[in-house]
């Protein structure tokens, strides 16, 4: 039995999807994997760098999701990047269908974790930023910074 305050591990996360998207909606989902994806995932070997998802009939499905092979998988091993399926209520792939046909979003893999002994994929609904979007936000961190850095040397 998994304790209920058992916290997640962290396997890996798309930094470059908050950069590049304005992450509106998050989901988190299951996804159907092979015995040796689970294995090399416990060491920590997964990219979610330019993965993407889309749904086809009524079922979501998570693309060029890397997972290297297990070292000792033999014949066993899985395709690193094949198509993998995640699972998601219903009614939750229909809310995400018609936002990312309506509205033009794309669906994009956040961040890949363990729960209660179970591998979880956190999935957002982005807009794709344009350049000068990028330039703000880079701008507007380094002034935060700025200001910190000014805040604690006025304070010795």
């Amino acid at each position: 039995m998994a304790r209920k305050d058992a916290p997640e591990k962290l396997i890996c996360q798309n930094k470059l999807a908050r950069v590049n998207y304005f992450i509106e909606d998050t989901y988190e989902t299951g996804i159907v994997l092979q015995g040796t994806e689970v294995k090399s995932l416990r060491e920590g070997r997964a990219n979610l760098k330019d993965s993407y998802a889309q749904i086809k009939e009524g079922e979501v499905f998570l693309h060029d999701l890397h997972i290297s092979p297990y070292n000792f998988g033999n014949r066993f091993n899985h395709d690193p990047l094949r198509v993998r399926k995640l699972l998601l209520h219903k009614r939750e792939i229909k809310k995400l269908y018609g936002r990312a046909n309506e509205k033009g979003l794309s669906i994009i893999p956040l961040r890949m974790y363990f729960k209660d002994g179970k591998v979880k994929v956190e999935i957002g609904t982005g807009r794709g930023k344009k350049l000068f979007d990028k330039r703000e936000d880079i701008k507007r961190r380094e002034d935060k910074l700025d200001m910190e850095r000014a805040f604690r040397n006025r304070n010795r």
